[in-house]
């Protein structure tokens, strides 16, 4: 019986069918071009924060006399329209100022390459918070694996770390102590953007699990104070024990650090009746500090006469 032979048969693409050779080889080059902001949407699991800020007013003013003088890095969705790359501030600083269109260089990208052209933009900003480099070195990371360039390997890891150390100007082993943040809840993650918790112990936070970082939270919240080294070092090997409990944390928490600073505190209620019922408690706060400021300043005046 003889053997069916098969045909290959080099179909013709849609693109093929209703697009122009110029138009193809356009797509496949970089170039510049006015887009519509309503036509580019945000990066999938942008991990940098674009936040109405000091310098986003700045941004606003700049745009608003001189336009936008460098302009954003987008792709083409398959879907159509444009996706973010870099330039998420431009575009809000843009929006807010009145513009409709801005400057783009479209770049034809994969996923892949997208995440890390992202991230390295990005990691070029003089103010990163903690949670924003450890996201975008997690995702480049992942992104650099999906390549081919690494395997799962813990050999192979710490050869990537290294890699996006070099780009973001950290050690490899400070690209993994960022990276293990993004298994705090995002309460305690937010305690380390803000500086209450300092990188070294909120990464030995990290390897407790949800349950327990909840509960460490509560107790953060209730006594004011956050944990020292020790304190996480300690609690992190009762979990790896299996005997961490809520007591634990607790005892934990509630004993006195050397450096811990002595506390003035007021119940809510003795302060209640100087103040609308309105308000709340971060509005009698701040209401407080100025008194107490404007109170500070009157005693200098007067010790200056």
């Amino acid at each position: 019986m003889a053997k069916s032979r098969e045909i290959s048969m080099n179909l013709p693409t849609v693109d093929d069918l209703f697009t122009t050779q110029e138009e193809r080889d356009q797509k496949n080059q970089e170039h510049v071009k006015n887009i519509s902001v309503y036509e580019i949407s945000d990066f999938p699991n942008h991990p940098f924060k674009v936040k109405m800020d000091d310098k986003m007013v700045e941004t606003i003013e700049s745009i608003r006399e001189h336009g936008v003088l460098v302009p954003a890095l987008v792709r083409e969705k398959p879907t159509g329209g444009y996706e973010m790359i870099s330039g998420h501030r431009r575009k809000m600083a843009s929006e807010l100022a009145g513009l409709e269109n801005i400057p783009c260089i479209v770049r034809n990208l994969s996923d892949d390459e997208a995440v890390i052209v992202m991230v390295d933009s990005n990691l070029q900003r003089e103010e990163i918070l903690p949670s924003e480099k450890a996201f975008a070195y997690k995702l480049k990371m992942e992104a650099m694996k999906h390549q081919g360039r690494t395997s799962p390997q813990v050999g192979e890891k710490l050869v990537t770390a290294e890699k996006v150390g070099a780009d973001g100007g950290d050690s490899k082993n400070q690209v993994l102590r960022y990276v293990r943040l993004t298994h705090l809840i995002p309460e305690l993650l937010q305690l380390v953007d803000d500086g209450k918790i300092a990188l070294t112990p909120a990464v030995e936070l990290s390897y407790l699990p949800e349950k327990a970082q909840t509960c460490l939270l509560e107790e953060i919240r209730r006594n004011d104070c956050t944990p020292s080294l020790s304190q996480a070092i300690r609690m992190k090997k009762l979990y790896q024990t299996g005997s961490l409990s809520p007591e634990d944390i607790s005892t934990i928490m509630q004993e006195e650090k050397a450096n811990q600073q002595e506390k003035v505190s007021f119940k809510t209620g003795d302060l209640r009746k100087f103040f609308p019922k309105s308000y709340s408690a971060a509005q009698m706060q701040e209401t407080i500090l100025k008194l107490l400021s404007e109170y500070q300043r009157k005693r200098q005046r007067a010790a200056e006469r």
